[in-house]
């Protein structure tokens, strides 16, 4: 079989959650929702020149011939499956991650170092994301590069240098800041350097520069510890990346962010960038009245 090298876009997305699909469905629907939104990807990349290299349980692993038709094939597979109900109206989430480089082509699989970096890649995205490359970002048209925002620099193993990896903002509009969405107006100055200060209990915490990640939980192994029946045990991760400050919903039952103006947000296994400063519930609704609350303020340091 003839082996042969190409330069081509190399795009990994899979199935947010699959794994509880199977605790909370039941076997047979868990198998019918994945095999669903399996083929709604697939399509979505065939329809964008992807040729699909192959599926791995809850993943696909597709190629195309540029840059940008991964780029549009990865919004129309997160365009797709956000407005799809699947069987019993579930909605399911994918991450997507890509890179372009030369990769090797034998026996309809593909090698080499950029499919490694597409998986890290992938891996790193979550729920709703699109993460890319660098080298993808350059090879894409100025009106899709405007598109990609940086968000952290990576270490690849490997690689001796960090790589830089960018989200992309797929979606026109955000419907309540549920979805990631990262203006351009939002990437960090150098000079401009912030600190996360949360307060439960009369205890304080921060996340910066020196310390990037916070874990909240009911266990007693989290960072900050809510001792409430209604927050998970490992509920949520606050991150520091790229210069912006994360919360990052990993709950069965959602985290809601109220800030001053009185804006209420609610996410589930999502995640969302924190500015100014407000309130956070871990799966009570404020509707609840609940009393286990986070204050958040975000500020900048001298």
């Amino acid at each position: 079989m003839s082996k042969e090298t190409k330069k081509l876009a190399v795009l990994f997305a899979d199935i947010c959650g699959s794994t509880a699909l199977y605790s909370t469905r039941g076997d047979e629907l868990a198998r019918r929702l994945i095999a669903s939104c399996i083929e709604t990807m697939t399509s979505a990349a065939a329809a964008h020149q992807g040729t699909l290299i192959k599926t791995i349980g809850d993943e696909i692993l597709c190629t195309f011939p540029t840059a940008e038709a991964a780029f549009q094939a990865a919004c129309a597979m997160q365009s797709a499956v956000q407005n799809s109900r699947y069987e019993g109206g579930n909605r399911l989430h994918i991450r997507v991650g890509f890179h372009y480089g030369e990769v090797i082509c034998e026996m309809n699989d593909v090698f080499g170092d950029t499919v490694n970096v597409a998986a890290r890649i992938s891996a790193a995205a979550r729920a709703n994301h699109i993460m890319t490359s660098q080298a993808a970002v350059d090879a894409l048209p100025p009106h899709l590069r405007m598109k990609a925002c940086p968000i952290m620099q990576a270490e690849f193993k490997g690689k001796e240098d960090e790589c830089a990896v960018f989200i992309v903002v797929w979606e026109e509009e955000d419907d309540g800041g549920t979805r990631i969405h990262v203006p351009q107006a939002s990437k960090p100055k150098e000079n401009n350097i912030s600190e996360l200060t949360l307060s439960y209990r009369g205890k304080i915490f921060k996340v910066n520069k020196e310390r990037k990640s916070l874990l909240v939980g009911r266990d007693n192994s989290c960072d900050l510890v809510v001792p409430s029946n209604f927050a998970s045990r490992q509920h949520a991760r606050f991150e520091f990346r790229f210069g912006k400050f994360m919360i990052v919903d990993q709950s069965t039952n959602g985290t809601y962010i109220r800030l001053t103006d009185g804006a209420i947000t609610h996410i589930t296994r999502e995640e969302m960038i924190l500015s100014g400063s407000g309130t956070i519930s871990l799966a009570q609704a404020y509707t609840d009245k609940p009393t286990e609350l986070i204050d958040f303020s975000i500020n900048k340091l001298e």
